[in-house]
């Protein structure tokens, strides 16, 4: 094979080179050059894409303005190195406030632990208020629903607040606290009950619209932990206790007042039974004595009967006086137990 020589840069001819080695030389740099190329523009082309996915606003900005909102899913393009691209939650969002101490009407402290569901509805006034931050979010939330809390069960008692805790509640008129009665509930004239408005709603209710300062909107308060100071628990303890105790003795008070009623209703009617079966047994007695009389009066008006009965008579006479277990007797000759001994009879 015929060697070819290739010189330096001074000249000077090269040895162990050829001209094959030097076009496949070249043609390694130019494919190294090209893969370059086409990294470089495949950086180009990512940097201008945009990917906005379902759960996600995308704010595009040019020199930190806010050119445009991209609320669809899939892939937009922007100017690369001229325009910046922000992402914004589209999500329901859940931030759960520390728990803080409120005083109610009647001076009493709770501590109230609750948590708030949020999603951004205009992204672009979320961007311009709260600078796109949900932390700034969270921290404006922070304050809103606590002043809301905290003017909520300001306007209401220790009881109103346990009583509307779990959310409407229908309760008789008779066992509602005065205060809850007086609160502006409904009232159903015809069955006596009365509807609790629930504290979420309550809280809600003193909630001002912030969609329209800040881009959010605030699905619901909740509260999730409503509870006392720990110096305070053994005072309302107490105060349960008795207040069942009352209770318990009101029972057991309307009880003995039953017991009492249906004792002395039973007696009457035992007494009442009584009287009426005297009654009768006076009036059947009566009347044996009667049949009696009349009997001994048709014996004794017959002569040929009246020797007998006074005879039997004599003889009863006779066992009565020996009752005692005595079997002597002493009689005189004209008594008429002796007429039977001597024939009279």
């Amino acid at each position: 094979m015929a060697q070819f020589e290739s010189f330096d840069s001074n000249g000077n001819p090269k040895k162990g080179r050829t001209k094959a080695a030097d076009k496949k030389e070249k043609r390694s740099f130019k494919g190294w050059v090209i893969f370059a190329v086409v990294i470089f523009a495949l950086i180009i082309v990512r940097s201008c894409m945009i990917v906005t996915y379902e759960n996600q606003y995308k704010l595009v900005r040019r020199f930190g303005k806010v050119e445009r909102v991209i609320s669809t899913p899939g892939i937009s393009f922007k100017v690369p190195f001229i325009e910046t691209v922000d992402v914004v939650p589209d999500q329901i969002l859940i931030y759960d406030l520390p728990a803080s101490d409120v005083i109610t009407s009647d001076k009493k402290t709770m501590i109230v632990d609750s948590y708030v569901l949020w999603r951004v509805t205009d992204p672009l006034k979320f961007a311009q208020t709260l600078s796109g931050s949900v932390t700034n979010a969270e921290n404006r939330i922070d304050n809103i629903v606590y002043n809301a809390t905290k003017n909520t069960i300001s306007n209401m008692t220790q009881d109103a607040v346990i009583l509307s805790r779990d959310g409407k509640m229908t309760v008789t008129i008779a066992e509602a606290d005065t205060d809850v009665v007086s609160r502006d509930i409904s009232v159903d004239e015809e069955t006596a009950v009365v509807e609790i408005t629930s504290l979420t709603e309550e809280i809600m209710a003193q909630i001002n619209s912030v969609e329209s300062q800040y881009g959010i909107e605030i699905i619901t308060v909740d509260v999730k932990k409503l509870d006392l100071p720990d110096d305070n628990k053994q005072a309302v303890y107490t105060r349960m206790i008795s207040e069942r105790e009352n209770i318990a003795a009101q029972y057991t008070a309307e009880g003995n007042a039953q017991a009492q009623i249906i004792m002395n209703t039973t007696d009457r009617e035992v007494s009442i039974t009584i009287s009426n079966a005297q009654a009768q047994a006076e009036a059947i007695r009566a009347e044996g004595e009667a049949e009696y009389m009349r009997i001994l009066s048709d014996a004794y008006s017959d002569e040929s009967k009246a020797d007998f009965y006074s005879y039997v008579r004599a003889l009863d006479a006779l066992r009565a006086s020996m009752a005692n277990g005595d079997d002597t007797i002493i009689l005189s000759e004209d008594s008429p137990i002796a007429g039977i001994f001597y024939g009279k009879y």
